[in-house]
């Protein structure tokens, strides 16, 4: 199968070779773990500071050119999850995403990385905000390696459009989950 699955160009070599030296944490927010309120939504009913939070990763396939980062809720009720945060075009040379790097506008990027628009309808960090009385929801933090040094989406792309061209171009990535909830 996994043979299949790599001659159909399904699997990258790179993904499979690289995949358990590749990691993504963060100090803030620990795998497994309940996120904190400073990372929580501004508006819909949720009062947290919207920040977010610090990422580090190490061990990047070998060729990686740029790196993107995202953060979804698979259990959103949307029907199709939630995007709370897409970032693009991180250079190869960068290997941590500082505290608040999500702030709107871009400042607390790394030079040459942009946001994507996500869920919330803006292009930067958008907090977990489950609704009241879900059980927690789970938020999925992801580093994505990239064979290209750019992603050439439009200003405006949404965050599916962005994901396309992410999966298209992936080397490798690295995930960890955290949870949230509102009593």
């Amino acid at each position: 199968m996994k043979r299949t699955l790599l001659a159909a160009g399904m699997i990258g070599a790179a993904t499979l070779a690289q995949a358990a030296g590749f990691q993504l944490t963060s100090p803030d927010i620990k795998a497994g773990a309940m996120i904190p309120k400073i990372f929580e939504f501004n508006g819909f009913g949720c009062s947290g500071e919207n920040k977010s939070p610090a990422l580090k990763w190490s061990g990047a396939p070998k060729g990686t050119k740029s790196f993107a980062v995202t953060v979804y809720d698979p259990d959103a009720p949307s029907g199709s999850g939630w995007w709370h945060w897409m970032v693009i075009n991180i250079p190869a040379d960068v290997t941590e995403l500082k505290p608040d790097a999500g702030a709107v506008g871009g400042a607390n990027l790394p030079k040459g990385a942009s946001h994507v628009r996500i869920d919330y309808g803006v292009a930067g960090w958008g907090g977990v905000c489950p609704p009241q009385g879900d059980k927690p929801h789970r938020y999925i933090f992801t580093v994505h390696a990239l064979k290209l040094d750019k992603l050439d989406v439009p200003a405006d792309a949404t965050a599916a459009l962005t994901g396309f061209m992410i999966n298209g171009n992936l080397l490798g990535k690295a995930s960890f989950t955290a949870r949230y909830g509102r009593k």
